[in-house]
């Protein structure tokens, strides 16, 4: 089994996509309820952990971990601090823009990958960074595969990405749990 966590109204074959009024990550009956005794293949979750504060974002971590079969992973994507583009740290800034009717308006945090990659560690957590800028804004790379989940915002699939000029992205990681 395989679970977009926050889809909105993203679809993947093969997945399953879930709204946090289904299953949200800091109730661990939302996973029991859904998962029964099963443990879950894989988990995608983009921009959703900037939506909780450090301390949620490291339980919301910790429940993926406990519902997830060993060798599982989950491929998580939040706003980078580290990207230098003015309009884009306005936008995705803690309480984003001040309007109340953009998504951004909830946000809670904006991750650098060393405090994004640290969340999934301290849960136990194996982790893989795929894309993210660095302290110097420099933007680092790493090929992977979206058949393991497709995130939207990033170097490959988000338009705004053009003419080799960076307009969005994100700190993708993988987080795999030990087999």
């Amino acid at each position: 089994m395989k679970i977009i966590i926050g889809a909105g109204n993203t679809r993947q074959d093969g997945w399953i996509a879930t709204q946090e009024n289904e299953l949200n990550m800091l109730r661990r009956s939302d996973f029991e309820r859904i998962l029964g005794e099963n443990k879950a293949e894989a988990f995608l979750a983009e921009h959703v952990w900037e939506h909780m504060t450090y301390e949620e974002g490291v339980l919301a971590a910790k429940n993926c971990y406990d519902f997830l079969k060993p060798g599982g992973y989950i491929r998580a994507a939040v706003p980078d601090k580290n990207f230098r583009n003015e309009w884009y740290q306005n936008m995705v800034k803690v309480g984003g823009n001040g309007d109340p009717n953009h998504p951004a308006y909830t946000h809670k945090i904006v991750y650098d990958y060393k405090t994004f990659k640290g969340v999934f560690e301290t849960a136990g957590f194996t982790v893989e960074l795929l894309e993210y800028c660095d302290e110097n804004g420099d933007f680092h790379f790493k090929h992977w595969d979206e058949a393991g989940g497709k995130i939207g915002r990033s170097l490959r699939f988000d338009t705004r990405n053009k003419d080799g000029r960076l307009g969005m992205v994100s700190i993708i990681i993988d987080a795999g749990k030990r087999a």
